[in-house]
């Protein structure tokens, strides 16, 4: 891909917030081309396109995560060099967000309806889990933890098997709760329109802040947790495709996807914890 040959793992790592953009670009192209192309699966055939673009900087990274672990010695070593991946991908992923949230935020609603028809459902899905007035219930804190850990799991099976596969299930996310903010925005905004007869720039701006906030306090650690799974099963599945599991290092690799694991689940407690508890008392 062109725009592929101006990034890789190196570059990307050192300046991070390019993958924003690049996120950005990614979820425009996907989803202009599944309009165009195939309009009545848009909703899923944008994620596919999505996951095309990403997939080669991904996969790339996780062979240069897991040939870190060959030459590294010390855990907290590796685990910062961990951190500088995991930075970019969680700016890739803020990227597709938000475009999607634009793009849903501005369309019609009858092309809405088209490019974000599976997102809706599954938004509605969970809505109907969570709804009632149990917000300070533990089987709620329970049920959201197991839902978000199997969505791990997932990612590291996905990373295992296919090398980076779990940036579809990412991507998957990140167009949902794109879709969710930008239906947020929508209400919102029509809330003042109604109210006040216009719009302002300035509560655009609140509207657009709220969104992105309601959804932010316990998405970022929970799609972290995401990465952190994600990475886990890539640099296994390189490792033995590798055939370091021949060596000695791969006790490393071994403590390394531990760790991994460890972290992520660490993250969808505290994730599930401000779903809970805090997302419902601000909003």
């Amino acid at each position: 891909m062109v725009v592929e040959s101006l990034l890789n793992p190196f570059k990307a790592e050192k300046k991070p917030w390019e993958m924003f953009f690049l996120g950005l670009l990614y979820t425009s192209l996907g989803i202009l081309t599944s309009l165009w192309i195939f309009r009545d699966q848009a909703s899923l055939v944008m994620v596919f396109m999505i996951t095309m673009a990403a997939l080669p900087i991904f996969y790339s990274t996780i062979k240069l995560e897991e040939s870190k672990d060959m030459i590294m010695e010390k855990e907290s070593a590796i685990l910062r060099e961990h951190n500088k991946a995991i930075s970019f991908f969680m700016y890739m992923f803020i990227g597709i967000t938000i475009a999607c949230a634009l793009w849903y935020s501005f369309l019609p609603a009858s092309t809405i309806s088209l490019l974000f028809d599976k997102q809706i459902g599954t938004i509605q899905a969970i809505n109907n889990q969570v709804s009632g007035n149990a917000v300070h219930s533990l089987g709620i804190f329970g049920r959201i933890f197991f839902n978000n850990f199997k969505v791990m799991a997932f990612s590291v099976l996905f990373s295992f098997v296919y090398g980076a596969g779990a940036i579809f299930i990412l991507t998957w996310n990140a167009t949902v709760i794109g879709a969710a903010i930008g239906n947020f925005i929508r209400a919102n905004i029509s809330n003042y329109t109604s109210s006040l007869g216009f719009l302002e720039a300035g509560n655009y701006f609140h509207v657009i802040s709220l969104g992105l906030l309601k959804y932010s306090i316990h998405g970022i650690p929970e799609i972290a947790a995401y990465f952190y799974g994600g990475l886990a099963g890539g640099i296994l599945s390189v490792a033995l495709i590798r055939k370091h599991f021949m060596t000695k290092k791969f006790s490393t690799v071994m403590g390394d996807f531990s760790e991994l694991v460890l972290i992520a689940v660490g993250f969808l407690v505290a994730a599930a914890f401000l779903e809970v508890y805090v997302t419902p008392i601000l909003f």
